[in-house]
C-alpha cells in the first residue's frame, strides 16, 4: 500500500507598506470629494434639488439648495476618503467607503438636478428605484449564470450568447405561438443550448474555456443576426411581435413609499430574478448540491475521492446556467422591446463583471448588478433632463462604472481555485 504525500503550500504575505489598498482608496475618494466641492458646487445653482417620493414632480419630497448640497456632499466625500487615507481600522472600510461614495453622487446629483431647466429640476426617486431593477434584471440573470458555471469550475464567457439567444427565441416563439409562457419557456432552452455546446466543449473535449465562451458569442450574433433578416425583418407583425408579460401587483406591500411602487408593481421577470437569488443562495450554502458544487469548483480531485460525480455536475450545472440566462435575455424580447440584432450591447460582459464584483456569491452579484442598473439608469435620467454633460460621455457611463468597480473597487478577490481548469479523471 502506498501513499502520496500533499506538498505543503507556502504562504507568503506582501508588506504593502504605508500605501495600503485603503489608503488609496482613500487618497482617490479624498480627491474625489474636493473635486465635488469645488467644481459641483461652482456649478450647482441656488434653485432647490428636489427630490420626489413618487413618479412626478408632486408629493413629498426631500428638497435642499444645490449650491449648499453639492458642497455639503461633497464635503462628506472629502471626510470619508481622509478618514481612509488616515488608516481606519479594516472593519469599517467598506462602510466608510460606501459613504463616500454615495455622497459624491448625491453631490453631483445637487448640481445636476438644480441645473435642469425649469418644470424638470426634480428627480422622481420612485422612477428611478424601478427604473435600476429593470435595467438590471438582465444582469442578474446572466451573473446568477455565471456563479452557476465558475462555482462549479467551469469559466462562463458566453453569458452575452446566452442572453442574445434568449431574448430571440423568445421573441420567436412567443410571436409564432402568441402565447408568453411559450416565448419563456423557448427562451430558456435557447440559453440552454449556448450552454450545452459550452459543456460539451469545455467539459469533454478540454477547449479552452474563455475562448470558447468568445466563440459562442460569435456564434449567437451570427445565428441570431441572419434569422433576424430572413425572418423578423421581412414579417415583423410574425415572427417579432411577441405579447408582454404585464405588471403584477402585490397588495398592501405596492403602498409602502417608495419602495412598493418600485419593487412590488413589476412584472414576472422581476419577482423571477429576486427569488432565484434566494433560492440560488440557499442552495449553494445550505444543501449536500450546494456544498458539492463548492467542492467540485474548489477541488474536484478530492470531490471525485469522496464520490462526485464530478462531470456530470459540471454538466447539469452549466446547463442550468444557460436555462437562467435564458429568461434574463426574455426579459427584454418579452417584457420590454422587440427583438433587434444584438440588442444586448456587452450586457453578458457587464453581468460576467457583477459576478467578479460580487466575489461569487449570489447577493453579492445582486447588489452588483443593481450598481451597474443605477449606473444605467442615472445616464437615462440626465439625458431626459438636458444635463449639459455630452450625450455620448452618458452612453459610456455604465461601462465606466464597470471599468471603476473591477479595477478599482473589487481589491483582492479571489476566483473558485479549480475555475476554468479542465478535470480529467485519472
Amino acid at each position: 500500500m502506498s501513499t502520496t504525500a500533499v506538498p505543503e503550500v507556502a504562504v507568503t504575505t506582501v508588506d504593502e507598506g504605508f500605501w495600503t489598498r485603503a489608503r488609496k482608496t482613500g487618497a482617490v475618494l479624498l480627491a474625489l470629494g474636493l473635486l465635488a466641492t469645488g467644481l459641483f458646487g461652482a456649478l450647482a445653482t441656488g434653485e432647490q434639488a428636489r427630490f420626489t417620493l413618487s413618479e412626478t414632480e408632486g408629493g413629498a419630497a426631500l428638497e435642499i439648495n444645490g449650491t449648499v448640497g453639492a458642497i455639503l456632499f461633497g464635503i462628506i466625500a472629502a471626510a470619508a476618503g481622509a478618514a481612509l487615507l488616515a488608516g481606519l481600522p479594516k472593519r469599517w472600510f467598506t462602510l466608510v467607503l460606501g459613504v463616500g461614495l454615495v455622497a459624491f453622487v448625491l453631490s453631483f446629483l445637487c448640481w445636476q438636478v438644480s441645473a435642469a431647466p425649469e418644470g424638470r429640476n426634480f428627480m422622481p426617486l420612485v422612477n428611478i428605484v424601478r427604473g435600476t431593477f429593470v435595467l438590471a434584471l438582465p444582469l442578474i440573470f446572466g451573473s446568477l449564470a455565471g456563479v452557476l458555471c465558475e462555482r462549479s469550475g467551469v469559466v462562463n464567457v458566453a453569458i452575452e450568447g446566452q442572453l442574445l439567444m434568449g431574448a430571440f427565441s423568445g421573441a420567436l416563439f412567443g410571436s409564432i405561438t402568441g402565447s408568453v409562457w411559450v416565448g419563456l419557456v423557448a427562451a430558456a432552452i435557447g440559453g440552454a443550448v449556448i450552454s450545452l455546446l459550452l459543456a460539451v466543449f469545455a467539459i469533454r473535449y478540454l477547449v479552452d474555456q474563455v475562448v470558447m465562451g468568445i466563440v459562442l458569442n460569435l456564434l449567437a450574433v451570427g445565428v441570431t443576426g441572419f434569422l433576424y433578416e430572413r425572418l423578423m425583418q421581412t414579417d415583423a407583425q410574425k415572427y417579432n411581435s411577441a405579447p408582454r408579460f404585464s405588471n403584477w401587483e402585490i397588495p398592501l406591500l405596492s403602498d409602502i413609499p417608495l419602495i412598493g411602487p418600485a419593487l412590488f408593481r413589476g412584472n414576472i421577470f422581476l419577482y423571477l430574478g429576486l427569488l432565484l437569488v434566494l433560492v440560488i443562495h440557499i442552495g449553494l450554502f445550505r444543501t449536500r448540491w450546494g456544498l458539492r458544487t463548492r467542492s467540485v469548483g474548489e477541488h474536484p480531485t478530492a470531490a471525485d475521492t469522496l464520490g462526485v460525480k464530478v462531470l456530470r455536475l459540471r454538466y447539469r450545472n452549466v446547463i442550468m446556467a444557460g436555462l437562467v440566462a435564458g429568461v434574463g435575455g426574455a426579459s427584454y424580447t418579452l417584457a420590454l422591446y422587440s427583438f433587434t440584432k444584438n440588442m444586448i450591447g456587452g450586457k453578458g460582459f457587464i453581468a460576467l463583471a457583477a459576478l467578479i464584483f460580487g466575489r461569487w456569491s449570489p447577493t453579492g452579484a445582486l447588489l452588483a448588478a443593481l450598481f451597474f442598473g443605477f449606473a444605467d439608469q442615472l445616464a437615462t435620467y440626465l439625458g431626459a433632463i438636458g444635463s449639459s454633460i455630452p450625450s455620448q460621455f452618458l452612453a459610456m457611463l455604465p461601462y465606466l462604472a464597470t471599468i471603476l468597480a473591477v479595477a478599482g473597487l473589487v481589491g483582492r478577490v479571489r476566483a473558485p481555485a479549480a475555475d476554468g481548469k479542465p478535470y480529467i479523471k485519472g
